[in-house]
């Protein structure tokens, strides 16, 4: 007969009998009270570790099943023996990245309160107020990171906090919660996200009141399309990319990276702004085919404001394409030139020298077309545009993860991820295009619509 915090496994491994006499010697309100029992169908990583902890992190890949543990906590902290029984908790804070996604994702989404609660303890959303409010009086004010001192004044005895790794005032907003988690004899919080090497995610890791379960997407498998699953092992597994989305590792910066996460973090931006030059940059496989390298395509910006040194430029789009042949790639790059009305389109021709530019002008003849041949490494090519990152002169519109994972694997002595860097590869003769080159010369390069 299984407990509470294996029913779930016992299910997966009984007999069609032994399930039928289990189901048959429940009784009326035991099997309608069945399927809000959580602790009864919960994975492992889903449920809260034993002792007298402050933080628990729960850590995990893409569709691992994380926002449904962190809405089943909180119906734990909040609900009571009866509906209108006082819980563990009364006042608790609920923080996302943005007030849509708190409401969309852990409130109103298909893992989120409101879909975890049973019809008779169901919170009822005041959307003027921000807030759930339970029929035993409890409630849960919504928060955004964007805004930490919008956590000052208020107080909380509970608190779930989700994604915390892409909040871009991760630190300045988990501050204020530490501070607002005050009442009650042992205030706890949970923390849901897919790791990212940020500086507040480790901290929290290393806080001795902290504690950690971890599972990768495939822990839930029982719960995510086949079709999903066959393609994310066959395009992430093995990538720094896969380790962090899909294992829900914290991978930490390697050894002389180019570009450190913290690096890309300062480099996020919403929106462009008006551009005096477009150009689209691509890196051509050496073959094409289903087992061919990626064609790196990457679409990059300038607004040229001042001098030179005070330009900046803005990475708009990763077209790039994988186990395409030449005539798709080259149809995904004249796309990305249409789509963006670029000024040029730059190809490296080391590998396939004028076939590549035949194969561009057959899907469009008078596209604006550049040759660029490669003489150095790609590190050595790299090192220049890192340092723009450096000085603050690239940034990235939002859509670019693959990039920068792969961009989190360039070191100072090569790549080390699985592969070619194409996407990168991209990136560098873009930049190099709008920025290395017109300050070598000394010359801007003509300007749109000149």
């Amino acid at each position: 007969m299984p407990g509470l915090r294996s029913g779930a496994a016992w299910l997966a491994s009984a007999t069609p009998e032994a399930i039928d006499a289990f189901l048959e010697g429940l009784s009326d309100e035991a099997l309608l009270a069945l399927p809000w029992l959580f602790e009864f169908w919960a994975l492992p990583h889903q449920l809260p570790p034993q002792g007298a902890w402050r933080s628990w992190v729960i850590m995990g890949g893409r569709g691992a099943g994380k926002t449904r543990a962190g809405a089943e906590w909180v119906r734990a902290q909040v609900e009571g023996a009866r509906p209108e029984d006082a819980g563990r908790a009364s006042r608790v804070a609920l923080l996302g990245e943005t007030i849509d996604q708190v409401r969309e994702v852990m409130i109103f989404g298909d893992s989120g309160i409101l879909a975890c609660s049973p019809p008779d303890r169901r919170p009822k959303w005041e959307a003027t107020r921000k807030r759930l409010v339970w029929p035993n009086g409890a409630v849960a004010q919504v928060f955004s990171a964007h805004e930490p001192e919008s956590l000052r004044g208020p107080q909380f005895d509970a608190a779930w906090a989700d994604e915390l790794a892409k909040w871009k005032r991760g630190q300045e907003a988990w501050d204020m919660l530490q501070f607002a988690l005050r009442l009650g004899e042992h205030p706890q919080q949970v923390v849901t996200t897919t790791p990212k090497n940020v500086e507040v995610l480790k901290a929290i890791l290393k806080n001795p009141s902290t504690v950690l379960t971890h599972a990768p997407t495939e822990a839930n498998r029982a719960y995510l399309a086949k079709s999903f699953l066959e393609e994310m092992r066959a395009r992430y597994v093995g990538q720094r990319l896969g380790r962090q989305e899909l294992q829900g590792e914290l991978v930490e910066d390697l050894h002389g990276a180019l570009w450190p996460q913290a690096l890309l973090e300062t480099a996020s931006v919403a929106a462009a702004p008006k551009l005096d030059r477009i150009v689209v940059a691509v890196d051509p496989p050496v073959t094409g085919g289903a087992k061919a390298d990626a064609c790196g395509i990457v679409v990059a910006g300038v607004s040229m404001q001042g001098p030179p040194q005070e330009w900046r430029a803005y990475v708009l789009e990763d077209a790039s394409v994988e186990g395409a042949s030449p005539q798709q790639w080259a149809h995904a790059a004249v796309a990305a030139v249409e789509r963006h009305g670029a000024d040029r389109l730059v190809a490296e021709v080391n590998q396939g020298g004028d076939l590549v530019e035949r194969v561009v002008r057959q899907v469009d003849a008078m596209v604006p077309f550049r040759a660029v041949r490669a003489s150095r490494g790609k590190a050595a090519r790299a090192e220049p545009v890192a340092a723009l990152y450096e000085q603050g002169r690239v940034k990235h519109l939002p859509g670019l993860g693959a990039l920068e994972a792969e961009m989190g694997q360039m070191t100072v002595t090569g790549f080390q991820g699985r592969g070619s860097p194409d996407r990168v590869d991209a990136l560098v003769w873009a930049l190099t295009a709008l920025m290395i080159e017109p300050a070598r010369v000394g010359a801007a390069p003509r300007v749109r619509g000149l």
